[in-house]
């Protein structure tokens, strides 16, 4: 799979997704645990969260509770400038 940098990931709307995972233990199941995590994704549908929860349901043994989103778009397309000319002076 071709690796996609992190700057066009930015520029082509991804945004940093943060996630709080609360799932409960497995030895003791009233007890709630949090887990942060945090990767580019797109919204609406966020495939990337989505991937790692569907991973997390199969793979893992504490059965979520619950998961709150926050998002944030780190470039603009307002802040994005071309520039005509780029020189290195030493």
């Amino acid at each position: 799979m071709k690796q996609v940098s992190e700057l066009k990931k930015l520029i082509e709307g991804y945004r940093l997704v943060t996630a709080e995972i609360l799932y409960r233990m497995p030895d003791h199941p009233k007890l709630l645990q949090s887990y942060l995590w945090q990767d580019y994704d797109l919204e609406p549908k966020y495939p990337a969260l989505s991937k790692f929860l569907d991973f997390w349901s199969r793979e893992l043994e504490g059965p979520i509770h619950s998961v709150r989103v926050g998002t944030r778009r780190v470039i603009h397309p307002s802040e994005l400038i071309r520039a005509d000319f780029v020189a290195t002076i030493h």
